[in-house]
């Protein structure tokens, strides 16, 4: 094992920072977001031993990386 974390979904998705210096997401990269949720969904379906609690915690970790990446983008308006 390399010791690294596992890289989360939500580091590929493209996040710009748009004129009033907050971030966006452009369209297509929502939709790419959706169909991963929607795939994860269809291949934890099949796990026994996996409940929509754990499809929840799976999204939370994602969501948590995800506005981890946003803050980074946000810059101060004056």
């Amino acid at each position: 094992m390399s010791g690294q974390p596992c890289p989360h979904a939500a580091d590929k998705i493209l996040i710009v920072t748009v004129s009033n210096g907050q971030p966006s997401m452009p369209c297509d990269a929502v939709l790419a977001l959706l169909r991963a949720i929607a795939e994860s969904c269809r291949t934890l379906a099949d796990d026994a031993e996996c409940d929509l609690h754990t499809v929840g915690a799976a999204i939370d970790i994602e969501a948590d990386a995800l506005e981890a990446r946003a803050i980074c983008h946000t810059t101060e308006t004056t």
